[in-house]
This record gives structure tokens, C-alpha cells and sequence, in this order.
């Protein structure tokens, strides 16, 4: 292998492996916020002792998650330089604003929160997490705003052989980035709502803790629910602006080869890129396609063969991710809706099935995640940045094979580590569940 491939898959590797921990940290950190307040406000120690047992997660998963994600800025200049040098006036202020702003704010008040149990009030405790919370989530939109500029690059003009930023409000108000952070966060939500629920549902077939674990999975199935929902209706708009901005990914997503007016969806589809055409189609939904990608029954679908070969993203992977995804998101709805269900008429207990299906789906929203995040940027290719630089014209010209092999196993090796030690502690503590004794729980000890 050569450089180019070896430092997509070492940059794939890092930025998948970061994105185990992003999303449950994203959707965890407003759970554990929402439990604390709980506590100030009803003095209720039942959401203290949640707020604790669930923060612990929180913060091993956090710790990794800041840890795996400090890689991946330094890629950019070890494998990426053609590309730092062609867009690093734009695509380093983003990020520089979520170093100073969104992440300053979260590791300030990450340590208030850990060590001011009892230093400072439970109102300013409380303040503490969701400011967390907050900077979390802002972390996000600013990275999220990056990516989105690289899928749907815009307010930049080329001059001297670089990309320039001339309308830095363009980037922010980027419609691609917005509804590419918004899908991200909730389905984020999701699978910290479907983490909780599968700890909670292993404690309940356990028969350990029961108010506890009620309490936790109650509450984690109304998030679970309202994620699901959200999901699905900012993905249908993102995918409204994937349609309309990058085309050859949607006909990709879709398997779409021919160039036509009210494209049906068939479900069950196998694509054949060899030979340019599907070599499956059956139970076909008329006009689905074109409704989805534009909100017209009858709107035009522009095909793969109207795109140049050397301009096609690979089409299998694409769809088959797009598909998996969206039936993976399907079955959290439903899942969800039976949750809210059953822990409001308090009969999960009824229901060990149930819990068993709960607790073995605990692991499905991050393959969702991780389908999602093929999707959007193995749909991008060849394009590094779409329409204006290939990925094949970013990669560093001064550093060589048996260089890029080294760090990429190197990369791996620590990386296998830090997911062993991460998996290793999550179950222990889990498993373990809450402290029973609350005197042994350390509590703000002013109002």
C-alpha cells in the first residue's frame, strides 16, 4: 500500500475509534445534568445517587474521548499537509474557536464538578455539569461546522493555489453543517439513551436495585424516544441538502445509475458497480426516491453514470451503510416507544424478554453511528474537499510508506489499549451499580 491509502486508513481507524466515545458523551452528559437537577430541586437523593453512578461513566468515557481526539489534529499536519497548506486558513478557525471556547469552558468546569462536592453549593454544582453539557455539545457544532465545510464548501475563494475565507458568517450559517450537527447530536442522545437503558435492563433482570434502575431506564426511554424522532426528521432534511449538494453521494446511497424523474425506492436492492446498474430490484415504492431527496414526488434524480467513473464515490459501501443506518434507526424508534410504554405502566419486570432485547441493543446505535459516519465521508470521495480538492492532492509528499506504517500500527496497537481498558472499566462499574450507603456519597453541603 501506498501513502495515500495508508494514511486514509490510519485516519479512518482514529477518527472511527474517537467517535465511540463522542456520541455518549454528547447525550450522557445532559442525562447526568438533568438527574442533578432533579436532586436540587426535589431533594430527592434517589437522583443523587444517579447522578453519581451514571457521572462515573461519564467520566471515564469523557477522559478517552478527550484523549483519542488529540490524534487526530495532529494527522492534519503529519499526513495531511497538502491539505493544511490548501484550506488551513479556513478550516483551522473552527476549530481553533472550539479549542478556546468549547473546550476551555468544559475542562474548567469538568474539574468543578468532580472536585466541588463539597466545596460549593448544589446549585452551582448543578450549573457546573450542565455548563459541561453545554461545551460538550458546542464542541461538536464547531467541528461539526468544519466537516460540514468540507462536504459543502462555501464563502472561500481560490487564490494563489489556496483556499481563502472571505465570509466567515457563510461557514457558520452553512445549512450542510447545521443539520450535520444537529443529526449528529441527537443521535448522540440516542445512544447514551439506549446505554443507559441496557445497564438499567441487565440490573433489572438481575432483580438488583430495582427503584434504582426503574428510575434510570423511566428516564432514559423518554430521551430514547424524543432522540428517535428527532433522528429521523433532521436526517430527512439533511438528506434533503445531501441531494441537492452532493449528488453523486445520494445516487450512491440510493443505487441510482440512471439519470430520471420519480425514482421509486426499492427495498430490497443489490447494487453491481461492475456492471453499472442494480443487480436486484424488487417491491418498489414509486416516487419514494424523488420524495425524499427533494419533497417532489416527481423531482429528478441525477445518476452514477452521469458523473465521471473518477468522480464516483464507492458505491456498495455507501449504500449498504445508508441502509443499515436507516433501518437501525427504525428499530430504536420502535424499541423506544415500547419502553416509554412499559417503564410508564411500571411493568418492565413483566417483560425479561423485553429487557433481554434492551440489554443486547446497547451495542446497535454506535454501529448506527458508525454507518452514519461512513456514509458521509466515504460518500465525499474522491473529494477531500467536495468539488475542490481531492484527497489524492492532500496527503504530505515528505513523509514515506514504512513512516506512515509505523504510526498507523503504533496508532492501532494504542488505540486496541485504550478500547480494552475503556470496555474494562465501563462493565466493572456497571456492573457493580450504585452505592447503597448515602453517607458514603459525597453531597454539596450548602444551598
Amino acid at each position: 500500500m501506498d501513502v495515500l491509502t495508508l494514511s486514509r486508513l490510519q485516519f479512518a481507524i482514529t477518527s472511527m475509534f474517537h467517535f465511540i466515545f463522542v456520541p455518549l458523551t454528547l447525550g450522557l452528559s445532559i442525562m447526568v445534568a438533568y438527574m442533578e437537577t432533579r436532586y436540587v430541586s426535589s431533594g430527592d437523593e434517589l437522583y443523587l445517587k444517579m447522578t453519581k453512578f451514571w457521572g462515573k461513566l461519564f467520566l471515564i468515557n469523557f477522559a478517552l474521548g478527550v484523549v483519542t481526539g488529540i490524534t487526530l489534529e495532529f494527522q492534519f499536519g503529519m499526513n495531511w499537509a497538502e491539505y493544511s497548506k490548501y484550506v488551513g486558513d479556513i478550516f483551522g478557525a473552527p476549530l481553533a474557536i472550539e479549542a478556546t471556547m468549547a473546550f476551555f469552558l468544559e475542562s474548567v468546569f469538568i474539574g468543578v464538578w468532580i472536585f466541588g462536592w463539597n466545596k460549593v453549593s448544589k446549585k452551582m454544582h448543578a450549573i457546573s455539569i450542565w455548563l459541561v453539557a453545554i461545551a460538550t455539545n458546542l464542541s461538536g457544532l464547531w467541528i461539526l461546522l468544519a466537516n460540514g465545510w468540507m462536504q459543502h464548501p462555501v464563502g472561500y475563494v481560490l487564490r494563489n493555489g489556496r483556499a481563502e475565507m472571505v465570509d466567515f458568517m457563510a461557514m457558520v450559517t452553512n445549512p450542510y453543517g447545521l443539520l450535520k450537527f444537529g443529526h449528529q447530536i441527537v443521535s448522540g442522545y440516542t445512544v447514551a439513551a439506549f446505554f443507559v437503558m441496557g445497564v438499567s435492563a441487565w440490573h433489572l433482570l438481575k432483580k438488583n436495585k430495582p427503584d434504582f434502575f426503574k428510575t434510570s431506564f423511566k428516564m432514559a426511554a423518554t430521551f430514547g424516544l424524543v432522540s428517535t424522532l428527532l433522528v429521523a426528521v433532521i436526517g430527512d432534511f439533511h438528506a434533503v441538502e445531501v441531494a441537492k449538494t452532493q449528488p453523486a453521494k445520494f445516487a450512491a446511497m440510493e443505487s441510482v445509475w440512471e439519470t430520471k424523474r420519480g425514482v421509486g425506492l426499492n427495498l430490497l436492492l443489490i447494487p453491481d458497480e461492475i456492471k453499472e446498474c442494480n443487480a436486484l430490484e424488487r417491491i418498489c415504492i414509486p416516487n419514494m426516491v424523488s420524495l425524499l431527496a427533494f419533497h417532489t414526488p416527481n423531482a429528478e434524480i441525477k445518476g452514477l453514470k452521469d458523473f465521471p467513473k473518477s468522480e464516483r464515490p464507492p458505491v456498495t459501501p455507501v449504500f449498504y451503510s445508508f441502509r443499515l443506518m436507516v433501518g437501525l434507526g427504525i428499530l430504536f424508534f420502535v424499541l423506544s416507544l415500547v419502553a416509554v410504554f412499559l417503564s410508564r405502566k411500571g411493568k418492565l419486570e413483566n417483560y425479561p424478554l423485553f429487557l433481554k432485547i434492551m440489554l443486547f441493543a446497547l451495542p446497535l446505535p454506535y454501529i448506527a453511528n458508525q454507518l452514519g459516519w461512513i456514509v458521509a465521508e466515504m460518500g465525499r470521495q474522491p473529494w477531500i474537499v467536495y468539488g475542490v480538492l481531492k484527497t489524492s492532492d492532500a496527503v504530505s509528499k515528505a513523509i514515506s510508506t514504512p513512516q506512515v506504517l509505523v504510526s498507523l500500527i503504533g496508532f492501532t496497537l494504542l488505540y486496541g489499549t485504550l478500547g480494552c481498558i475503556d470496555i474494562y472499566l465501563l462493565t466493572k462499574l456497571a456492573r457493580k451499580g450504585p452505592d447503597d450507603d448515602l453517607s458514603a456519597i459525597i453531597k454539596p453541603t450548602r444551598n
